[in-house]
């Protein structure tokens, strides 16, 4: 069988799927697939939702597409107007686009305009300064302000050279033996304080963070405390403060913002994979009201622009991912679910010789694997392990997808996957889920030790 698509892997072809319902996924070869991870945490209510179906016909009825230089929409407006009025009006304008890469380019290009539009312009910010093994997006821009080494690797020399790193709030790996948090918190802070003076504190645009690390890391928290230090970092130094919530924001960690959990507003925040539940590609940014106030007192023009941004299907289809989480209060059950979720892994997980951390929030968990429990010395990247639990997982005998990634330690080294089921979930299809990781776990490691 070959196929005219350019695939991840041009040496396979994916099966194909043929259909969907609530957590379901139905392949061609008659497979009933249990999305565990909403794809890449993107399918929040699920699939087939027939209310987001109906609205995104009735927008396409009514009107599918024109460019936003010469007009504007009434579903654009209504999506701005739910997510800026979820924020109590703290992030007080939307910009929408098609992807977690544009929404995160268009982060860094505000952040820097934001610094020529202040009444004393401040052009010699031009750098960021984020953490390792951050990952931000496949555009080279964003690409660029991340820092995992596997994804940066075969593109660093077109990479701008204008981002620096300091370290994850990782308390698995980095805090200290003995180690308070507000020790570890202080620490961390004291780096990054110490990261502004090096590059020049007036040369620093933003500070960019994801309030719980998704790919890069597998679902790391932020301890207690980190992102108010943090935050006083970059206003002593009068440096923004991006928050990336595509992966982890719009209800994944159980409030629809993830920032609310942490005690402090961000400068500028994107949001992506839930804002749409997968229904339409769709990304935006949400704009603190002192940045909105100072571009507006300035040129009032953000210098940049898409081709679909503001795309009406696209914001009407988010509009109605939102009104249900909110309409059928699945906060709630990502809560409830979330906590039954981490009983069931602590309980199968938390004595296996070879899981070295168990961590998340709401319905978004990671499990992170060792050779050694007791060092925490990681699998031989070699071995792939990560790779082999997904595509284990993937086959028919088992049908649950785990989102496996590596490089969790350094960007080579380290292997973790990640769970993230619709906000729809039931305890039955979690049991399903953890039940199904612990059998393909044994199955792939009996593999590594023939």
């Amino acid at each position: 069988m070959s196929s005219a698509v350019l695939h991840r892997d041009t040496h396979f072809i994916p099966r194909k799927a043929v259909g969907g319902e609530g957590c379901y996924i139905f392949l061609e070869d008659g497979t009933k697939f249990l999305d565990s991870t909403g794809g890449a945490a993107v399918s929040c209510l699920g699939h087939g939702n027939e209310h987001v179906k109906q609205v995104v016909k009735a927008q396409i009825d009514q009107i599918s597409y024109c460019h936003s230089a010469f007009f504007g929409t009434q579903a654009t407006e209504d999506l701005a107007t739910f997510l800026t009025e979820s924020t109590g009006g703290k992030m007080s304008k939307l910009f929408v686009v098609s992807s977690g890469s544009e929404a995160f380019e268009a982060a860094l290009k505000l952040a820097r305009q934001y610094f020529l539009e202040l009444p004393t312009p401040q052009p010699e910010r031009t750098r960021f300064i984020s953490r390792l093994p951050s990952y931000h997006g496949t555009t080279l821009g964003a690409l660029g302000a991340g820092g995992h080494v596997q994804r940066r690797q075969p593109f660093e020399p077109l990479l701008a050279q204008n981002t620096s790193h300091v370290s994850p709030c990782y308390p698995y790996r980095g805090k200290k033996e003995g180690e308070s948090d507000a020790d570890y918190v202080a620490r961390l802070a004291a780096e990054l304080d110490a990261e502004f003076q090096r590059v020049g504190p007036e040369k620093v645009c933003a500070f960019i963070a994801e309030p719980i690390v998704g790919a890069a890391l597998g679902c790391v928290p932020a301890v207690p405390g980190y992102f108010p230090a943090v935050k006083a970092v970059c206003e002593k130094y009068g440096a923004l403060l991006i928050l990336d919530e595509i992966m982890c924001g719009m209800g994944r960690c159980g409030t629809l913002h993830a920032w609310e959990q942490e005690g402090i507003v961000p400068d500028i925040q994107t949001i992506a994979k839930g804002l749409g539940g997968g229904y339409v590609p769709v990304s935006g940014i949400l704009i603190n009201d002192a940045v909105v106030q100072t571009m507006d007192k300035g040129t009032g023009q953000f210098r940049h622009g898409q081709t679909y941004q503001g795309h009406p299907v696209s914001c009407a289809a988010a509009l109605a991912v939102q009104q249900t989480i909110k309409q059928q209060a699945l906060l709630e059950n990502v809560s409830d679910m979330g906590h039954y979720l981490e009983q069931r892994l602590r309980q199968e997980f938390e004595s296996h010789p070879h899981v070295g951390d168990i961590r998340g929030k709401g319905l978004f968990w990671g499990l992170e694997f060792v050779q050694d429990k007791t060092t925490k010395e990681p699998f031989d990247p070699k071995h792939r392990l990560a790779f082999h639990i997904q595509e284990t997982g993937l086959k028919k005998e088992y049908a649950v997808s785990f989102y496996g990634s590596s490089g969790t330690v350094d960007g080579i080294r380290g292997d973790h996957v990640i769970i993230a089921p619709p906000y729809i979930v039931t305890k039955e299809e979690i049991d399903v889920v953890v039940d199904t990781l612990a059998k393909v776990l044994e199955v792939v490691l009996a593999n590594f030790h023939e």
